[in-house]
């Protein structure tokens, strides 16, 4: 009887694993899909087509070669975006123009950028569209094209094998008390972001730590930004992103099989964080996304 009670329980042990590592295929699967789906919507991050950035005074914006900011998909003279003293830009569009602000046939406004409160102002004109972006005081319009050849011409993403032994269950070790990290970006600017603890595991006999942070101020999830050995190799050089929940019951699930290229690998329009050197692990991830093969190598 007892041999047969220890081998139902091993079945069943061995059922129960299964079927969990079933659903977090699915989970994963599913996550993918989202993914995919967010980066080619056609104002994802592969509808990017310029990040121009503004001078003081008075942007001249068109496709016309006589223009400050030239772009080829525009009318010949879009109108004129100015950078204030006070750090304000204000777009006053040419009469026969077509664009619209918000959705509305607008023919001048201040425009609200991505650091500032509430959405930002968006200007379209047909299948282009774009928005004001704050960068540290240096402000720039990002621009956005639904038919842009990045998004037509997706080449897909390619993944290791989703593999449960890497959704991690770390300790988590609460921050002090305004503890902050920084973060260099693609553009040469330094963000600094609350760092709310640190996600502690051990993978292959060592002990590793790293570092979420709080990207916006009451997210429900943490942010994490980090490189490993397989980055510039396998996977994009500056970084790879990852979401998790806040610890419960002193843990944090470290899944990186949800690991993902930033999208400075698809686009060169994009203002990106770079893995700080906390996040830097001496560990080969070869879980989540791979380098994109449509984008660049940096």
């Amino acid at each position: 009887m007892k041999r047969f009670v220890f081998f139902a329980a091993t079945v069943l042990g061995a059922a129960t694993v299964n079927a969990d590592n079933i659903d977090h295929r699915h989970e994963v699967e599913q996550w993918r899909a989202d993914r995919v789906a967010r980066l080619t919507a056609p104002a994802g991050w592969l509808s990017l087509i310029g990040l121009e950035w503004l001078q003081p005074g008075d942007n001249r914006i068109g496709s016309a070669a006589d223009n400050d900011i030239v772009v080829s998909a525009m009318p010949a003279h879009l109108g004129v975006a100015s950078l204030r003293a006070d750090g304000r830009v204000h777009l006053a569009l040419a009469a026969d123009s077509g664009a619209l602000v918000d959705g509305k046939p607008l023919r001048e406004a201040t425009l609200v950028d991505d650091a500032g409160e509430g959405t930002p102002t968006l200007v379209s004109v047909g299948t282009l569209g774009f928005l004001a972006i704050d960068r540290e005081g240096r402000k720039g319009l990002r621009i956005r094209d639904s038919e842009a050849a990045t998004r037509r011409d997706f080449a897909g993403i390619d993944y290791f094998p989703i593999d449960p032994a890497w959704r991690i269950d770390a300790d988590w070790v609460p921050a002090s008390a305004g503890q902050t990290l920084e973060m260099g970006t693609v553009i040469g600017t330094t963000e600094k972001y609350p760092v709310p603890g640190t996600a502690r595991f051990t993978r292959d006999g060592k002990t590793f730590e790293i570092l979420p942070v709080i990207e916006v101020p009451g997210d429900a999830q943490y942010f994490v930004v980090f490189a490993d050995r397989t980055s510039g190799r396998e996977t994009y050089g500056a970084a790879r992103f990852l979401y998790i929940d806040p610890p419960k019951d002193g843990k944090v699930v470290l899944d990186f099989n949800k690991a993902y290229n930033p999208p400075c690998a698809f686009t060169p329009f994009a203002t990106c964080p770079l893995a700080p050197p906390e996040n830097r692990l001496d560990l080969r991830v070869v879980a989540g996304e791979k380098s994109y093969r449509g984008g660049h190598t940096d």
